[in-house]
């Protein structure tokens, strides 16, 4: 590869990290000659398709020059940060060229607003309409759309690629337009509904014609910056309910806000790193509850409670502030309830409802089908078990005795099974 495009390359790879709506983050594993593939630090992430394969993926801006001076962005335009641009035949160039040598599967691109939304998304849309109609290319490819963007635009690029996505990136209005006074959420309301149309005229057109064409077949996915701003947990949850209720959402992703800009005042002045991440691992695992678990975003964090607890899981915080629902007889209950035992998950969940068809289920078949009993034993009701569930031991013992280390609890505060 020409030192030109590799040093391009390096630069609009490095600026791209930021976006999390691919499934991983770059990887630094280089081929020491006894294996297959390669990876570099810089440029490859890994996300899954539809049919659940994990794909390594070119993560790369098409330029991070940008006319916007979003306060929370590396690429700002008032940065001070080196600038570069691929045209669209030398993204195209390095994406074959990488994937002949078996580095990637697919292309993850987004970009920067050069000139105006239109114009950036005809260049992008050029690169991926190249790769499929020019070099026959039938990897993955995941392409950002551009707020603001226009519907024939947004529409021809869902007729090349796999998946669309439109980062939202502030949660709330009003802090968007204080952080990004260019922007607004309309922006990107507009182009998310342009994406559902055209999914959902696909699926009209392909039954009455087996030859219509897909329209972004992976459906769409969106960004939120945690933490930039004064949003808290249920205002997050909140938003995300909804848009998981549009046909065609199928992820919301959850970026800690990493303080990238530290002279900008309308940021805040310190963030403690360990603190954000663990922030969004829980909106993640919250997040979880929504989509599989059957928790609505109110039951999950209300007005009272309006953030996530950072030394438990959501799940077991739920369990906690409601004890009169446990202990639950795995034996009768039904596959809701099932659901919401911490330590079940909804792989157990389901061979539960199936196993106790032939039978009584016991600790050691709860074992067997996967159940955590180190969590669940507090609240289920069954024979095998001292009578020492939430309803006797109480909340309190139990979230001591779960989010703190056995070493430092008193011993007749620990119990044991034998587990």
């Amino acid at each position: 590869m020409k030192d030109k495009l590799l040093h391009k390359l390096k630069v609009l790879a490095e600026s791209a990290k930021y976006d999390v709506s691919c499934s991983s983050s770059g990887v630094a594993r280089k081929n020491n000659g006894s294996g297959l593939g390669n990876a570099s630090a810089w440029g490859v992430c890994h996300s899954f398709t539809e049919d659940g394969r994990c794909v390594s993926l070119l993560k790369v801006l098409m330029t991070n020059v940008c006319l916007y001076d979003c306060a929370y962005c590396v690429n700002r335009r008032s940065n001070d940060v080196e600038r570069a641009a691929f045209t669209p035949e030398e993204l195209v160039e390095i994406t074959l060229e990488f994937y002949r040598r078996n580095y990637i599967d697919g292309l993850f691109l987004s970009s920067g607003v050069l000139k105006s939304p239109d114009h950036t998304m005809e260049r992008m849309i050029r690169v991926a309409r190249s790769l499929r109609t020019v070099h026959g290319f039938q990897g993955y490819i995941h392409m950002k759309t551009i707020p603001g963007a226009s519907r024939a635009l947004v529409y021809q690029a869902g007729l090349v690629v796999d998946r669309l996505s439109v980062n939202l990136e502030i949660p709330l209005e009003q802090d968007l337009k204080r952080l990004a006074p260019e922007k607004d959420h309309q922006s990107v309301y507009k182009p998310m509904h342009f994406i559902q149309q055209g999914m959902q005229q696909s699926l009209e057109d392909r039954k009455k014609f087996r030859s219509a064409p897909r329209f972004a077949p992976a459906g769409q996915s969106t960004q939120m910056i945690v933490g930039a701003a004064g949003d808290n947990d249920r205002d997050i949850l909140h938003l995300s309910s909804s848009l998981y209720q549009r046909s065609g959402m199928k992820r919301v992703y959850y970026s800690g806000y990493i303080p990238v800009n530290t002279y900008d005042a309308r940021l805040p002045t310190t963030t403690v790193r360990e603190n954000t991440l663990k922030r969004e691992n829980r909106l993640y695992q919250a997040d979880w509850l929504m989509r599989f678990y059957q928790f609505s975003a109110t039951e999950i964090v209300d007005s009272g409670q309006p953030y996530l607890e950072l030394d438990m899981d959501p799940k077991l915080a739920w369990a906690l502030r409601h004890p009169e629902q446990f202990p639950v007889d795995v034996n009768t209950a039904d596959y809701a309830m099932i659901l919401r035992i911490p330590g079940v998950g909804v792989k157990s969940a389901k061979m539960i409802v199936a196993a106790r068809r032939h039978g009584r289920l016991t600790l050691s078949g709860l074992k067997k089908i996967g159940v955590v009993l180190k969590r669940a034993q507090y609240f289920i009701a069954n024979n095998e078990l001292p009578h020492f569930t939430i309803q006797e031991a109480t909340p309190e013992y139990v979230r001591r005795a779960l989010t703190e280390p056995a070493s430092v609890r008193p011993p007749s505060q620990q119990l044991s099974l034998g587990f």
